[in-house]
């Protein structure tokens, strides 16, 4: 449950189904509501989606990872959880970071991996930083590592991409 998890109130919360028995999906109104999300920012795993690099921006991104991971890839909800979480941090750190205008937010499905980046123009590297208990920041890339497979940056001519990778059970995409 994400139940208290700071920055993660407006993210929406999977709803408890009865019997999956029933034959025929029908789509309710909070799933339609939530791939409209993909029609008013972009669908990144079609191509990268463009957002104003401002901390409004976290909550778009997280919404929109909430909606390809539950709705598009169908997979659990802590699997969303755990992808909502981590594109947070990467997004914040873009946002606090980067000084840039904009960044790009980009989602892929492979065979047994899903796979979340955040493009900037900026070319300094993050940095995983040792982390104590009592630290109130400099957690991100510390999540990232705990809670992802594999993580990375990716320099490129103008700027980077800082990815993360989480394996998923092939069963559990449609």
């Amino acid at each position: 449950m994400m139940g208290g998890m700071a920055g993660l109130e407006d993210v929406e919360q999977p709803r408890q189904r009865g019997n999956a028995a029933a034959g025929r999906f029908i789509p309710s109104v909070e799933s339609e509501q939530a791939l409209g999300v993909l029609e008013l920012f972009g669908d990144p795993t079609k191509a990268e989606v463009r957002l104003p690099s401002r901390p409004e921006s976290a909550s778009a991104a997280r919404r929109i990872t909430h909606t390809v991971v539950v709705n598009r890839w169908s997979l659990s909800p802590q699997t969303a959880e755990h992808a909502v979480l981590l594109v947070s941090e990467l997004v914040g750190n873009a946002v606090r970071h980067t000084g840039a205008q904009v960044f790009g937010l980009r989602m892929v499905h492979r065979r047994g991996w899903i796979r979340f980046e955040v493009r900037d123009p900026s070319r300094g590297l993050p940095c995983l930083m040792p982390v104590r208990e009592m630290d109130t920041s400099g957690r991100g890339l510390f999540l990232v590592d705990k809670l992802s497979d594999r993580w990375g940056v990716d320099l490129l001519p103008r700027g980077k991409t800082t990815w993360f990778e989480m394996r998923i059970a092939d069963r559990q995409v449609p």
